[in-house]
């Protein structure tokens, strides 16, 4: 039984796959059909996440810790949960999330090597049993998404000021890429691989297959 009766879809990938584009896209199409959504951004979506983030994700904190870079993650998304994430799905609302656990565990759990029940027990900690009812994760060649968000960082003026992870080898991102796979083996039906190859609508379309089997069925807002 669901603990809430909103939907919770995240979205997730490594960096430049285009998962904040199709995010967008989703929620717009979404709301046109007349549902009510709320988005979620990982970290960064509270006043508090936002102060966090800036902790996070700057290049001048190279020296930061693996470990505190998991619970500082986890702090965000906790204040998240509590202020944003809950109370929607309590209100039977679709809560679509810019990353969520599994990006932790990923980065932190298989990149960084602290381990998936590491990240799991911290989940189970700051955040019980919420989690998302599904996930599309978008696959893009992995030079060709760093490539994307290093240009991204060079046009805009605060994403470089979040760039630390994107600045990491590409044998910590190929080691990101592993641990999305490692969860969708263990979570086949909720973690859903999507192709974030070709013109973004049919990208879109692609999601939409995916998402499109859990709406009418699970989102109690219409």
């Amino acid at each position: 039984m669901k603990a809430y009766p909103g939907l919770f879809i995240s979205f997730e990938g490594t960096e430049g796959s285009g998962k904040s584009t199709q995010m967008r896209l989703l929620v717009n199409r979404l709301r046109s059909e007349g549902l009510t959504v709320t988005e979620n951004q990982e970290p960064g979506a509270t006043r508090i996440g936002k102060q966090i983030r800036r902790i996070l994700l700057d290049p001048v904190h190279h020296e930061m810790a693996s470990m505190t870079e998991l619970l500082l993650m986890f702090a965000s998304r906790t204040q998240a949960a509590n202020e944003i994430i809950i109370p929607a799905l309590t209100r039977g609302e679709i809560v679509v999330s810019d990353r969520f656990t599994d990006s932790t565990l990923a980065y932190q759990g298989e990149a960084r090597g602290l381990g998936f029940e590491t990240v799991l027990a911290a989940h189970r900690l700051a955040l019980g049993s919420l989690a998302p009812d599904l996930t599309i994760c978008l696959t893009i060649d992995l030079e060709k998404g760093l490539a994307r968000a290093d240009s991204r960082n060079q046009w805009s003026g605060d994403d470089a000021n979040e760039a630390r992870i994107d600045l990491q080898s590409l044998n910590f991102h190929r080691r990101v890429s592993e641990g999305y796979r490692k969860i969708a083996q263990l979570e086949p039906r909720r973690f859903r691989f999507v192709d974030g190859e070709g013109d973004r609508d049919m990208i879109a379309e692609r999601v939409w297959t995916e998402v499109s089997q859990f709406v009418p069925a699970r989102s109690q807002t219409k």
